[in-house]
C-alpha cells in the first residue's frame, strides 16, 4: 500500500507541480508569466499577472507538497481549489479531454481527494514527522472546502460576460 501512495503522490503532485510551472515560467513548455497572465484573461479572469502568479504558486506549492507528503491534507486542498477553477474553465467543453474538457482536472481533485482521505502513507514527510494519521474530520473538512474554495475563486475573478 505504502508504495503505492508514493508512487500516486509523486506522479499527482509532479503533474502539478508542473502545470504550475508552465503557468509563470518558459520551463516545461510555458508561455512565461506574460503567457499564464494572458491564458488567464483569455478564460475570463480578472487580476492578469496576480491571478496567473497565485494559480501558479498554489500548484507549484500543493504538487510538491502531495509529492513529498507534507502536510498532505492541506496540499490536496489547495490542489483541488485551483484544478477545480481549471475545470470549471473547461466545463462549457463537456467531460472529455479530447474535446478540451475537464476530465483531466477532474481526475486530479478526486485522486487529491483520495489522498487526503488515504493519508500519504509511511514513504512521506508526514509519516517522518509524526503528522500521521490526520483525523478523518480534517479530511472530511479538505475535500469540502478544496472545491469550494476554487467555485469562490471562480465566481469572485471571473468577469461576466456583457448582456447583448
Amino acid at each position: 500500500m505504502d508504495a503505492g501512495l508514493l508512487i500516486l503522490r509523486l506522479v499527482l503532485g509532479l503533474l502539478i507541480a508542473g502545470h504550475g510551472v508552465q503557468k509563470v515560467s518558459f520551463r516545461l513548455g510555458g508561455k512565461g508569466l506574460a503567457g499564464g497572465t494572458e491564458e488567464f484573461r483569455g478564460d475570463g479572469f480578472r487580476g492578469g499577472r496576480l491571478t496567473a502568479l497565485t494559480a501558479g504558486a498554489s500548484q507549484i506549492g500543493s504538487g510538491l507538497f502531495l509529492a513529498a507528503g507534507l502536510l498532505t491534507p492541506l496540499a490536496a486542498m489547495a490542489a483541488m481549489g485551483v484544478m477545480t477553477v481549471a475545470g470549471t474553465v473547461k466545463w462549457s467543453k463537456g467531460l472529455w479531454v479530447q474535446n478540451d474538457g475537464y476530465e483531466y482536472p477532474l481526475v486530479l481533485v478526486v485522486a487529491s481527494a483520495a489522498l487526503a482521505l488515504t493519508g500519504p502513507g509511511r514513504w512521506s514527510a508526514d509519516h517522518a514527522l509524526a503528522l500521521t494519521p490526520w483525523p478523518v474530520w480534517i479530511s472530511v473538512t479538505v475535500i469540502v472546502l478544496g472545491p469550494a474554495s476554487g467555485l469562490l475563486t471562480r465566481v469572485v475573478l471571473h468577469r461576466t460576460a456583457p448582456a447583448r
